[in-house]
């Protein structure tokens, strides 16, 4: 009997199930054939493949219509309407709990093999799944091109990296070689100086001696009277050019914060060096207070009474830096240490910065804030990355020429979020300390 009762929820469920979607009609219609599908799916699917010339053809019996024409099947409605909230009776359920019956390299749905793969859904499908209406206008390619570019591309960054962090490796090294070379050179210099002095020493002492023994001479008797004489008349006098030297090895250099040293010296070998940012305080909200030389940002205690330029932000607690990107890969941070609230991103020469503000993609801003969480201000929504923060700096990267905004936790570089983008127009970094966070207070840091 159970056997019988799942045989007729299947036969139940072929007849809910829309031919083009493989789900649940959604607003069925039924074509003067005879054969149901979806409204949306039967339009698009005439869309592509009919016209008024060669008919539009049903896609189950291949009747041709010479124009659109259907009826909504309220019958079919009303079962759907019905039955929809029913777990068992949705696609893919049964009424008996069957054991799983996953097919190694198949899709689960349809049991054919998943030979494409689905990018919009990061996930292998197969060639029906393409054709429903889940995955029909997503980007989707072959499996094996795919793996074919996974290759490419972990080839592309596995030398990306070992050119980078290769220079760095090298410029550490020659660095090194360069300290301990000057340390030999000091040293050599040193001892050097101290044999060049020892050899005068040296060579006065023999000129001493020498003149010791004329002395001894005279004074044995082997000497004439007018040796003698001449002796008296002229003492010995030390006419040499030796002075007490002190020559230790100038170490000052090799004594100082070396890593500090190597770090500033660095940033003449780096690709991308954290930019010394400054904040435009045309652009800035009149509530805004800009001090300690344009790199602090936070809410003012009243509105400023300057005029109202073009680039000023009116109602969004906003601010701009000076600085614009249309090319290059430029990397900034911003201290955010005790802030409850703020925004940090990028936006476009000419977006909107009257009234109300979209930070979305589309209108032209790339950023992430915190309110009660963290978040990602993405297209259609806030997408949620963290339930708290607590790093005090925020790092942003901007690729301009690959089109990608990311943002780390700047103490330990941890990505946090990446957007994916085109730019067709200059760039400006954006800054806001948020509103009704008083006393607190958002600072471009600088590091050199």
């Amino acid at each position: 009997m159970a056997t019988a009762g799942a045989a007729g929820v299947g036969e139940l469920q072929k007849e809910l199930i829309c031919p083009i979607c493989l789900d649940f009609f959604d607003d069925p219609v039924i074509l003067k054939c005879g054969h149901n599908f979806c409204r949306g799916c039967i339009l698009t699917h005439w869309e592509e493949n009919g016209d008024d010339d060669v008919g539009y053809r049903c896609p189950e019996c291949r009747q041709v219509f010479g124009k659109i024409s259907f009826t909504t099947n309220y019958l079919v409605k009303n079962l759907v309407d019905k039955l929809d909230g029913l777990e068992f009776l949705k696609p893919g359920k049964s009424l008996v709990p069957a054991k799983p019956t996953k097919l190694e390299g198949k899709c689960d749905r349809h049991g054919e093999e998943l030979k494409l793969y689905c990018h919009t859904d990061s996930k292998p499908i197969c060639v029906v799944c393409r054709e429903s209406r889940a995955h029909r206008h997503h980007d989707v390619a072959p499996v094996p091109e795919v793996i074919e570019d996974m290759k490419l591309k972990k080839q592309e960054l596995k030398g990306k990296i070992e050119n980078d962090i290769g220079a760095l490796v090298q410029f550490l090294l020659d660095e090194k070689d360069d300290l301990l070379a000057s340390i030999d050179a000091e040293e050599v210099a040193t001892v050097t100086m101290i044999d060049e002095n020892l050899k005068d020493v040296a060579k006065e002492m023999s000129s001493v001696d020498k003149a010791i023994v004329d002395i001894q001479n005279h004074l044995s008797g082997k000497s004439n009277f007018e040796a003698i004489s001449q002796t008296v008349a002229s003492p010995y006098q030390v006419y040499s050019s030796l002075q007490a030297t002190n020559c230790p090895p100038n170490w000052d250099e090799f004594t100082g914060p070396l890593q500090l040293m190597m770090w500033k010296k660095m940033m003449h070998v780096l690709h991308t060096v954290p930019a010394n940012l400054t904040l435009d305080t045309d652009t800035a909200h009149p509530s805004l207070l800009i001090s300690d030389f344009d790199t602090k940002v936070e809410e003012g205690q009243s509105r400023s009474l300057e005029p109202d330029l073009p680039q000023k932000f009116t109602r969004f607690f906003g601010v701009l830096a000076t600085a614009q990107f249309s090319s290059g890969q430029h990397y900034w941070e911003v201290d955010v240490r005790d802030k409850g609230v703020w925004y940090l991103g990028i936006t476009t020469e000419y977006s909107n910065r009257k009234g109300y503000v979209n930070l979305s993609p589309s209108a032209g801003y790339w950023s992430i804030c915190l309110q009660d969480r963290l978040y990602a201000n993405e297209e259609d929504a806030r997408l949620s990355l963290a339930d708290y923060w607590h790093s005090p700096r925020v790092g942003v990267y901007l690729d301009y020429d690959m089109g990608r905004v990311s943002f780390y936790d700047a103490v330990t570089m941890k990505h946090i979020y990446t957007f994916d983008a085109y730019f067709d127009e200059p760039v400006f970094p954006f800054f806001s300390p948020g509103k009704n966070d008083p006393g607190s207070r958002l600072q471009v840091c600088h590091y050199y």
